[in-house]
């Protein structure tokens, strides 16, 4: 019996190999698409994702994950759902196992814890200010009866107290106000009225040095609620003060410029002061750049300016301010 293969067999043999490599090329790009089509999906998704080997080594990943490479040597694959803090940022963990390899995925939830946060502390404090403000009220009241009986020397002790009480007040006033937020009831005023209000509220601020208060001298009209605008200005000039008071110089000095550009009124800031610390906190609540604050003042005038149309920023150039635009 003859062992050699026929024309027709090895002809049947070679279409076989043929038909076979095609199916191969065929799965391969199968395969191929679908993988792309995988990774795709989780570019497209928007935490971080991760499929990782049993050795350690990465099979997939996305953009976001390779950002967070640091981050994932230190996640714990036996745990399925958690919490991590990493550089500044909290990040929800999710871990999984199928078919031999780790799924793991990092969602940041920074902002929602901070806004969890946020309104936790809001509400604390909004109680504890509600309990504050009965007994100041009371010791307010007795002090201004105080300072009409009491001796010259002893005149100053009381007017401390009415300063101290009136500081009081302000974080009051502006814990319930960051609780309920701000709500802006808008009335025809003039810079004057604003300029008097500050006038007013800077005579019961306590601070030692001389200092030079520069306002607009014009007297210009604008469309905003009196209170919240006094409260935005008033703030600024505090944080001013405070600055200069921790400042090496004998003395300071406050400005306040003015502009009318197109439709918004535009109003610059600057003081002689310390430079300002921590810049990344100047609008995030409970989080104060010095040491006399409770976090919430330039939060606050963020708020106000918005609600009025306009906005904060930082002054750029040599001299350091702040610049309020609000609409007209």
């Amino acid at each position: 019996m003859s062992d050699a293969i026929s024309p027709s067999e090895l002809k049947a043999l070679i279409d076989q190999t043929y038909k076979v490599e095609e199916e191969y090329v065929a799965l391969r790009q199968s395969y191929e698409y679908l993988q792309s089509t995988i990774e795709q999906v989780i570019e497209f998704l928007p935490n971080a994702i991760w499929i990782v080997e049993q050795d350690g080594s990465i099979f997939l990943q996305n953009s976001q994950a390779k950002e967070l490479d640091s981050l994932l040597e230190t996640l714990r694959f036996g745990e399925e759902d958690y919490e991590v803090n990493f550089k500044e940022r909290s990040y929800l963990i999710k871990s999984a196992h199928h078919n031999e390899k780790h799924l793991l995925s990092a969602t940041d939830i920074t902002e929602q814890k901070r806004k969890e946060n946020l309104a936790t502390m809001g509400q604390m404090a909004a109680h504890l200010s509600h309990e504050i403000r009965n007994p100041i009220g009371s010791i307010a009241l007795l002090a201004s009866t105080l300072i009409k009986r009491v001796i010259p020397e002893n005149r100053p002790i009381v007017e401390e107290i009415q300063k101290s009480l009136y500081r009081i007040e302000r974080i009051i006033k502006a814990t319930l106000m960051f609780s309920k937020g701000v709500s802006a009831q808008k009335n025809r005023l003039r810079w004057s009225q604003l300029r008097e209000a500050l006038t007013s509220a800077i005579g019961y601020y306590s601070y030692g040095k001389p200092i030079e208060f520069i306002f607009p001298e014009e007297d210009f009209e604008l469309i905003g609620d009196l209170d919240l605008l006094s409260m935005l200005f008033s703030n600024f000039v505090f944080n001013a003060i405070d600055a200069i008071e921790l400042d090496d110089e004998e003395e300071g000095q406050i400005e306040i410029t003015y502009r009318k550009e197109n439709d918004m009124h535009t109003f610059e800031i600057y003081d002689t002061g310390i430079a300002i610390e921590n810049k990344k906190w100047l609008f995030e609540a409970f989080k104060s750049t010095k040491e006399r604050g409770n976090g919430l003042g330039l939060v606050l005038a963020k708020n106000i300016a918005e609600s009025h149309g306009g906005e904060i920023a930082l002054c750029e150039g040599e001299r350091k301010g702040f610049r309020i635009t609000l609409l007209s």
